[in-house]
């Protein structure tokens, strides 16, 4: 293992030492002649382009501005800094590039830094297998913005990946995304004032868990979009705390995000095989739990739809969980007449809203959608019919499926 050490790292480092030899004073004179900030971009960039198998590459404490985008095209690489409130990579004055850190290669580790006001998204990982991110944060300071960039947090088409410890803040699609992926854990993460806080979509195998989505527009969610080559199953979302998502929603017109309404905790659409399981939900105005179909999607028929792609939620099963106080004030005119229509002025929506839109040609003895959630409240809001005929009978979705077995993630393979 190689550990690469910038000019500046060791600059900070003598530093800190007696500076009273001729060579100190050097160093220190060298310090105080060289621009820091410009420096360390390009020393960064110089340690990534150059960088081989096995290389430790260090961002030490300071903030660190860059103005360009840094990509890392190499495998068994880990970069490293002090603390993701230490080590801070700020593109606030960026002129070029799609991302802040851009990386195509596997058995990928990045932990302890923070990357903040991107141009466009923060971290995004392409292609690659074996991916740790871990106390990683990425924020946009000016707060909620259509103008933040998409992604924090941004594994796509990527296998064997832990996300683990990070905060993702005010990301104008999703502060944790996970997409095209195989193999995925997501836990004791925070997700903040982001459309989506964490997006599990089209992917196979994820577990989310232990995490806070709080102050998002949606907290989870788990979706199948209809133009990508891989359909995604088999999520479990348990043990995490959703709460408080009611932030405005500020996505980029034409989104897919864009169309989740504010006040949302859990959002599944178009997802088969997703458990949802020993969550905290509540102080969600719109519902604690939706589940829909591409139809009833705002983007539907606006997109390629792959051949195999199936529109419809099933094999979902909600079981455990712990719901507050949701539905007061549904952020959809529609809903929010079902609201006052069903349950009168000062009502709220259940805990769990359905579109109710059901796979017609499914001949199951279960249902598609299994609730064993005591006390919780369930409305199928018929969409399918302009909502002529909605329904809270929970009897036909008294039920269970088959629990899924744990993720089982071979980060050394």
């Amino acid at each position: 293992m190689r550990t690469v050490t910038t000019l500046l790292t060791a600059l900070l480092i003598a530093g800190c030492g007696d500076t009273g030899s001729p060579t100190d004073q050097a160093a220190g004179a060298a310090a105080e002649e060289r621009p820091s900030a410009a420096s360390f971009e390009e020393e960064f960039r110089l340690a990534l382009e150059t960088a081989r198998p096995g290389d430790v590459i260090e961002v030490p404490a300071g903030t660190h501005a860059f103005t360009r985008s840094v990509t890392l095209n190499t495998d068994g690489v880990t970069i490293r800094g002090a603390g993701m409130d230490d080590s801070v990579l700020s593109f606030a004055g960026q002129i070029a590039g799609a991302e802040g850190l851009l990386v195509n290669a596997s058995d990928f580790t990045i932990e302890d830094l923070a990357i903040e006001d991107t141009v466009g998204d923060a971290l995004k990982v392409n292609e690659g297998r074996n991916i740790v991110i871990r106390r990683v944060r990425t924020e946009w300071t000016n707060g909620p913005d259509t103008e933040n960039g998409a992604y924090g947090i941004y594994p796509v088409q990527t296998e064997n990946v832990l996300v683990d410890g990070v905060v993702a803040i005010g990301a104008s699609d999703a502060g944790i995304y996970v997409g095209q992926s195989r193999n995925v854990v997501v836990k004791n993460s925070r997700a903040e004032y982001n459309v989506a806080g964490i997006e599990i979509e089209n992917t196979v195998h994820a577990d989310v868990f232990d995490n806070v989505a709080r102050n998002n527009t949606g907290g989870v969610l788990v979706f199948n979009m209809p133009d990508l080559p891989q359909l995604g199953h088999s999520t479990r979302v348990f043990d995490n705390d959703i709460t408080g998502n009611n932030t405005a929603n500020f996505g980029a017109p034409g989104s897919a995000v864009a169309s989740v309404p504010a006040g949302t905790g859990i959002i599944i659409n178009s997802n088969d095989k997703v458990e949802i399981f020993n969550n905290r939900v509540g102080d969600n105005k719109t519902a604690n739990v939706l589940i829909s179909s591409a139809f009833s999607a705002a983007y539907s028929g606006e997109r390629e739809t792959a051949a195999d792609f199936d529109p419809y939620p099933e094999a979902i099963f909600i079981y455990d969980n712990s719901f507050g106080e949701a539905g007061s004030a549904p952020d959809r005119e529609e809903l929010d007449a079902l609201r006052v229509g069903l349950f009168g002025e000062t009502g709220s929506l259940p805990d769990i809203v359905w579109d109710g839109i059901a796979n017609p040609e499914r001949n199951a003895d279960v249902a598609a959608i299994c609730i064993a959630d005591e006390g919780a409240g369930f409305v199928n809001v018929d969409a399918a019919n302009g909502y002529a005929s909605p329904s809270t009978d929970l009897a036909p979705h008294a039920c269970s499926h088959e629990k899924l077995p744990p993720v089982s993630l071979e980060l050394g393979s």
